[in-house]
């Protein structure tokens, strides 16, 4: 396994996240519950990012794992 996060894909995922309630974000891109992490990380130094939402909306998760501002998306994934 290498520490360098694996693409999930190339575009964000569209989460309806509710108030109060916490995420972890994947950011190695291995996990199977894409864009949360399933412990896929295990053995690398890539660990997930606890996210606990402000609001119930939508926010757009990265799910390239090449974002700037970890873990919701920044348009880095236009550049890969």
């Amino acid at each position: 396994m290498t520490d360098t996060p694996e693409i999930a894909q190339k575009t964000p995922y569209a989460v309806e996240v509710e108030e109060g309630k916490t995420y972890f974000w994947c950011a190695c891109g291995r996990s199977q519950t894409q864009p949360f992490c399933d412990g896929s990380h295990k053995g690398t130094d890539i660990n997930p990012v606890k996210y606990t939402a402000e609001a119930s909306k939508k926010v757009f998760f990265c799910g390239c794992k090449h974002t700037g501002t970890q873990p919701l998306c920044d348009g880095s994934h236009n550049k890969l």
